[in-house]
């Protein structure tokens, strides 16, 4: 900062996040609650604007349009852009976990409602698929051992959310 601002000036400074690119995500009049349900999952998130239908439509005029939220600082848009394209598991979102407790804590809140998948991955009750990745799987995954790495590999094949210690044992062999 200059100086001028901060909190020892007494000044307040709002900064808005000029992102350029944004996923915008397409669901079938559910945006406004999918919104709240992953602001409700991640730290540091919020809803950040919501966009009405209008009388030129296409949906009912005072319906909810498009929904603007940020999960940890980065944006989304969701729209109510109706039943003609759902998702697939071609795009997802990966979420980096620091440990166990984090994995654990995002595969149960992510899957509530939703469909586990294997290697981490799970559909939430939107149909969105979602990587629930712990760092140490990737450094296993990248360690000059490749047969340790290999063993890694195969074990995590084998699950459904990651078990860091079960990883932990496929490495030491």
């Amino acid at each position: 900062m200059d100086g001028l601002s901060g909190p020892e000036s007494g000044l307040l400074v709002s900064v808005r996040i000029n992102q350029k690119i944004k996923p915008f995500l397409w669901f079938d009049g559910r945006a406004e609650e999918a919104a709240a349900h992953y602001v409700s999952v991640f730290d540091d998130s919020r809803v950040v604007a919501v966009q009405r239908y209008g009388e030129a439509g296409p949906g009912a005029p005072g319906s909810v349009m498009t929904v603007e939220f940020e999960l940890a600082g980065q944006r989304f848009v969701a729209l109510n852009g109706g039943p003609q394209f759902s998702f697939t598991e071609a795009v997802s979102f990966s979420v980096d976990c620091a440990d166990q407790e984090e994995v654990d804590r995002f595969w149960a809140r992510l899957g509530e409602g939703g469909e586990e998948g294997p290697c981490g991955w799970l559909k939430d009750r939107f149909g969105l698929s979602w990587q629930v990745t712990p760092r140490r799987l990737v450094e296993l995954l990248n360690d000059p051992d490749r047969a340790a790495a290999e063993r890694v590999m195969r074990a995590m094949m084998g699950m459904r959310k990651i078990d860091i210690q079960g990883l932990e044992d496929a490495y030491q062999g």
